[in-house]
């Protein structure tokens, strides 16, 4: 199945020069949807993975389905203000914003290993971000799934030495 063609691009959202791209054709498609979770999660199905760390909030769309498939927790990874309970934050530059993310101090304990997962990958703030998360949480990141890259905002050269598996390059 292509599931490139069952993601919408909405030009200039959600500010001007920004190409969007609008997974909810893919989301309301039931076999589109069940092929792109099983192919993030493929290349990870011989890992042992504890925790799923996803970042709000389209990551979460994908991050739940996926902590089934392997087995594992589901840990989300917040906007300030939403979590209950003492939690770390890491700030990052969006294309076109500044933004952060939080997670409960408790999410996850030291060593267990975790997967990354986020809908988007664009410049690679967010997950920087994330991984900074993990890290701070002294988790073992086996690396990070995500449905969409855009090779030109050449986001997988600001994460390094993170495993970065990707199902649709744009």
């Amino acid at each position: 199945m292509d599931l490139g063609q069952v993601i919408r691009d909405v030009p200039d959202f959600p500010a001007s020069g920004i190409l969007y791209r609008d997974i909810t054709p893919l989301l309301g498609n039931a076999e589109a949807l069940r092929v792109a979770v099983e192919r993030m999660a493929a290349p990870f199905r011989a890992e042992r993975i504890d925790r799923v760390l996803a970042v709000e909030s389209r990551g979460f769309l994908f991050g739940v389905p996926l902590a089934l498939m392997l087995g594992a927790g589901f840990v989300p990874l917040r906007k300030p203000g939403k979590l209950p309970c003492a939690a770390l934050r890491a700030d990052y530059a969006l294309e076109y914003a500044q933004a952060a993310l939080e997670v409960h101090v408790d999410a996850v304990s030291p060593g267990e290993r975790v997967l990354l997962v986020d809908d988007v990958l664009a410049t690679g703030g967010t997950l920087k971000a994330a991984h900074a998360l993990a890290q701070r949480l002294k988790a073992q990141v086996v690396g990070a799934s995500v449905l969409i890259e855009i090779d030109a905002l050449l986001g997988r050269r600001t994460l390094h030495d993170l495993r970065l598996e990707s199902v649709l390059h744009v």
